[in-house]
């Protein structure tokens, strides 16, 4: 099976906490998890800046399709067990007209958000 690369900010303990919880629900193997300031990302991905990535969170699809922010979303749930069902919501007219806005919200607030979300569980060693 072809993987799905998510690159995220794993300086940011809300960002961190989510690829947690990501990963718990995920099949192992769907999902690659590649640090936005790793050496491998900016080799790997070169096109993607550093800036980029810690402004929101970017996933390649397996045929090398780049979706960023709010746009990747749905295709992380799609990925994930017990949650497919929930990218249709995606589509639903007005959610792409708020979903950019929300999206930015928690992006920009991620840091201070983070006092709210306790980390149980390091990523798992064979899910990195």
């Amino acid at each position: 099976m072809a993987q799905t690369t998510l690159i995220y900010d794993a300086q940011c303990p809300l960002c961190s906490a989510a690829t947690a919880w990501l990963m718990e629900r995920t099949p192992a193997g769907a999902i690659e998890l590649l640090p936005c300031q790793s050496p491998e990302r900016a080799a790997r991905f070169p096109a993607i800046a550093e800036a980029t990535c810690l402004e929101a969170v970017q996933v390649i699809s397996p045929d090398g399709v780049v979706y960023a922010g709010e746009r990747a979303l749905p295709h992380l749930l799609r990925l994930m067990n017990g949650w497919r069902w929930f990218a249709w919501v995606f589509a639903v007219p007005g959610v792409s007209l708020l979903a950019p806005f929300a999206y930015r919200w928690v992006a920009a607030h991620r840091h201070a958000l983070s006092v709210l979300v306790a980390r149980k569980h390091p990523l798992p060693e064979d899910k990195r």
